[in-house]
């Protein structure tokens, strides 16, 4: 399902009933060929140049009324989320991202409320994506698969350049390192929190319809956080260069992603509350309206794809990291807050 990006597209795009060529050839001219392909659509598969000699491969899946709900997200906003997650694994590794593969299953009806022609959509959700978020824009979507089946399944394979970089992996925290995040965290909870709960007076504007005060346009802020979330991609390969010893991507909640850390490297994460005040203050609205625990929405909050890294304490921080905590030695390994362990539940579970 690749495509060189046109600037146009088919008004409307084509419906499933209308087979695979007509969906293909609604598809194609909305995604984008990227900087890397030497050949895209057209053929049993790309060829992606690989200039490191090493490629990092990731792989993703959401699916409808599991990852998504088509009555709270447009399928623009599901092709950007499925780009986005994608992305930022390559990024947590310390990559470039330099192409996606995207299979799509795709029921004969649209899915309420949307209509026919939505894959056009998704296809520019993907391209937005990719064009629009710092250190994706080279990156292009260069092959993939369409099926039918009963439900709405969007399944992205990424694939990224190390540029002579050592991978950063999840095992190389030590402690004295400096704990630090990229991106912001929180804020795709504090949207879904408002998306779920849109029912209540009020909740229509949040959910972004019109916005009648300053309150309710940081709450249609958090909304738009949810729905299309901005990874720091160029942030990945920033880490790497200035020595991260540990990185990983913050998709399933702050203490349950930096539990991940500190069990690879057999080590304690200790976040600061004070370090982290920032992005409570940011989903207090929603947390005031919806009487949720703003702490709760920080640290156990996920889908904000940020990157959460360990770096030497004499390590210069990249300018899109913000230190929020530190690396200690400890008998077994652990997540603290301000040297408590944390009570709460920590964050998504994909089978709970």
């Amino acid at each position: 399902m690749p495509g060189r990006h046109s600037g146009g597209g088919l008004a409307g795009g084509a419906a499933a009933g209308d087979g695979e060529d007509a969906l293909l050839a609604a598809l194609v001219p909305e995604l984008p060929e990227g900087a890397w392909t030497d050949l895209g659509p057209g053929d049993d598969a790309a060829v992606v140049r690989a200039e490191d000699g090493r490629v990092v491969v990731t792989t993703d899946a959401l699916v409808a009324e599991r990852h998504f709900r088509p009555r709270t997200a447009s399928p623009e906003d599901v092709g950007w989320r499925a780009a986005a997650q994608n992305l930022a694994d390559v990024a947590a590794m310390g990559a470039v991202p330099t192409a996606l593969v995207v299979a799509l299953v795709v029921p004969r009806t649209p899915p309420e409320p949307w209509a026919d022609g939505w894959t056009t959509g998704l296809a520019r959700g993907l391209a937005a994506a990719c064009a629009s978020l710092e250190g994706a824009d080279g990156c292009g979507v260069v092959g993939g698969d369409l099926t039918g089946g009963e439900e709405v399944v969007v399944s992205v394979t990424a694939l990224g350049d190390l540029r002579g970089l050592a991978p950063v992996r999840r095992d190389g925290a030590r402690p004295g390192d400096v704990v630090a995040l990229a991106g912001v965290q929180g804020r795709s909870a504090a949207g879904l929190a408002v998306l779920e709960r849109r029912g209540r007076p009020g909740a229509a504007a949040w959910a972004g319809g019109p916005v009648e005060s300053a309150a309710d346009e940081r709450v249609a802020d958090l909304v738009r956080a949810h729905r299309r979330p901005r990874p720091p991609c160029a942030a990945g390969p920033a880490a790497a260069e200035a020595g991260a010893t540990a990185m990983l991507d913050v998709s399933d909640g702050l203490v349950r992603d930096a539990g991940r850390l500190a069990r690879a490297g057999v080590v304690v994460l200790d976040l600061s509350s004070e370090l982290l005040a920032p992005h409570r203050d940011a989903v207090l609205p929603v947390a005031d309206l919806l009487g949720v625990e703003a702490w709760r929405l920080v640290l156990e909050g996920g889908e904000d794809h940020g990157l959460l890294a360990t770096f030497p304490p004499e390590a210069v921080l990249p300018e899109q990291f913000a230190p929020v905590g530190v690396v200690r030695a400890g008998t077994a390994p652990a997540v603290l807050v301000d040297g408590e362990r944390y009570g709460g539940a920590g964050g998504w579970d994909h089978f709970g």
